[in-house]
């Protein structure tokens, strides 16, 4: 390929990831109704036509932002299961950096983040899907012994995902908190609890 063919390649891929980038803003803020083709390539200073050469319709861009979104959380999730072996005294700190591995995923991306969890129409499944990864990963803990045999990890998993995402919102998104601290509040309640000893 010439000079010439992979210039105009990578001013193809520009143009790709700047209508992804203003789409992701559009849904996350106007929500999928109200975002239009119009307002993307308007935005992005391109024509309709030059929409249509990357996607062939609002859907299906939407969709890929779905999936940027959920490949990544689902990642992040699956890889932050606890090894068997590990030592018992760093558990707290293992999760945390897990969970703050999440937030901070969330925070850099918030309009993926507002898109993945509410905006899609598959959001509800979405969060479903990442509940059952949660709780095949705190199954796997607890037959490793990390974890109370009385549990229901069904619950857990419920519970941890309700907090996440609603702690998002009301916390880290709007500075509030950083993933850090979050985190470790989210594994001092869970692993602590509320009593005082």
């Amino acid at each position: 390929m010439g000079q010439r063919g992979r210039k105009k390649g990578a001013i193809g891929e520009e143009s790709r990831t700047l209508l992804l980038k203003i789409a992701a803003d559009e849904f996350a803020h106007q929500g999928y109704y109200e975002t239009k083709v119009s307002t993307i390539v308007s935005r992005a200073g391109l024509t309709q036509p030059a929409f249509y050469l990357y996607f062939q319709s609002k859907e299906v861009i939407l969709q890929e932002l779905v999936e940027r979104f959920r490949t990544k959380l689902f990642d992040l999730t699956h890889k932050s299961r606890l090894a068997p072996g590990t030592e018992i005294e760093t558990i707290h700190q293992r999760i945390a950096v897990g969970i703050t591995t999440v937030f901070r995923f969330l925070q850099e991306e918030p309009n993926l983040t507002r898109i993945g969890f509410i905006v899609a129409p598959e959001a509800e499944e979405i969060k479903k899907q990442l509940v059952a990864l949660i709780k095949e990963n705190l199954i796997s803990e607890q037959k490793d012994g990390f974890f109370h045999d009385h549990l229901d990890m069904d619950i857990v998993a419920e519970s941890i995902v309700g907090v996440i995402e609603r702690l998002t919102f009301t916390k880290l998104l709007n500075g509030l908190k950083d993933p850090e601290s979050l985190a470790n509040d989210i594994v001092r309640l869970l692993l602590y609890g509320m009593l005082v000893d």
